[in-house]
């Protein structure tokens, strides 16, 4: 009874002990590590030209928006003076630089909500092809080449824009590419080790399919193999050198193993193949620096980084690795500015 009271005790003492708050806080730019590269020098961050084709506006938007946030980290941690975001942009949309497009449609967005509630799944199909009609009009209706930040610049509009914000620098730039792919690794610790035997394994003896049918054919067979390989040596579920042991009204435990562990392994492959995926987040994208002053470039360079998690246990949330991708690519490029131009 005393075991089953201290026990208690210490269940009860770890829920009080777990009422309180996990907080991670995460301060960008470090008093410390500031480098003083660029004091007394001015910048102007212009929105990103978006070519990576963004499932909606608002989509573009957050994206330009993580890309000018961490610049501006980058830019504040060598000592230059940025100029605010909302002040550029105000600026670029009173001189008919850029213009101002809503989000989205209100009516998707309640298409959305809908989507989420509890209908048929009749009535979710048809739900969800007027959301994909509602995209595709967006699509059409607003080209690339309208969205903020695609269009061209003179010298002279450069130059313009940096005399009114006192700026030394104009920074620009567009994103080539910003999406999701499956990482190409074959690593156990990214795919699992059930994935990388079925799947290495179906790969080498058959190669890339045409179809993802014939590629879960091809973890099926080679998970049989293996289950088959392994069943000829087991000693479960039946024992060997048993000729009244049967399955399947085969005689012998040798081949009632291989039997059953080649079905089971079939399986295993099976399940193998529609697990294992560790997505990625790829970005691309080219940063021009422009001299306020002349308009000249005075610098310009592209970065391709590709994120993912380094094993299964690691956050594979596509925000989480978008937003280390970024800022990886915005801090190669600035280090490269600072290294080069300066």
């Amino acid at each position: 009874m005393k075991y089953c009271r201290y026990l208690l005790y210490g269940l009860l003492a770890i829920l009080v002990g777990g009422c309180g708050q996990t907080v991670k806080e995460s301060l960008k730019v470090q008093p410390a590590l500031k480098s003083t590269t660029g004091a007394d020098k001015s910048v102007v961050i212009l929105p990103f030209a978006d070519y990576s084709y963004a499932d909606d506006l608002e989509t573009a938007y957050r994206r330009n928006m993580s890309i000018t946030e961490n610049l501006t980290d980058q830019l504040v941690s060598n000592s230059f003076h940025v100029s605010v975001q909302e002040d550029v942009f105000g600026y670029l949309v009173s001189q008919d630089i850029i213009n101002i497009v809503a989000y989205e449609d209100k009516s998707s967005s309640t298409l959305n909500d809908e989507l989420r509630d509890e209908w048929s799944p009749t009535m979710k199909a048809h739900l969800q092809r007027y959301i994909n009609l509602s995209k595709k009009r967006r699509a059409g209706s607003k080209p690339v080449l309208d969205s903020p930040g695609t269009h061209a610049l003179t010298q002279q509009e450069v130059v313009k824009i940096g005399r009114h914000f006192g700026a030394d620098y104009i920074v620009r730039g567009r994103i080539v590419e910003y999406k999701t792919r499956h990482d190409p690794s074959w690593s156990p610790l990214k795919k699992g080790v059930l994935t990388f035997i079925t799947g290495a394994t179906s790969k080498l003896a058959w190669g890339n399919a045409s179809a993802d049918k014939y590629d879960m054919y091809g973890s099926m067979i080679a998970g049989a193999v293996w289950g088959g390989i392994l069943g000829s040596n087991a000693e479960w579920p039946w024992e060997q050198d048993k000729a009244d042991q049967t399955i399947l009204g085969i005689s012998g435990g040798d081949d009632a193993n291989t039997i059953f562990w080649g079905a089971a392994g079939a399986e295993f492959g099976r399940l193998g193949h529609k697990s294992g995926e560790s997505p990625q987040a790829a970005v691309q994208m080219r940063v021009w620096v422009q001299d306020a002053y002349s308009g000249d470039v005075v610098w310009t360079n592209r970065v391709d980084v590709k994120v993912s998690s380094e094993t299964v246990f690691g956050d594979n949330q596509l925000d989480a690795l978008f937003e280390s991708a970024t800022e990886k690519a915005i801090a190669t490029l600035m280090d490269n500015f600072v290294a080069q131009a300066l």
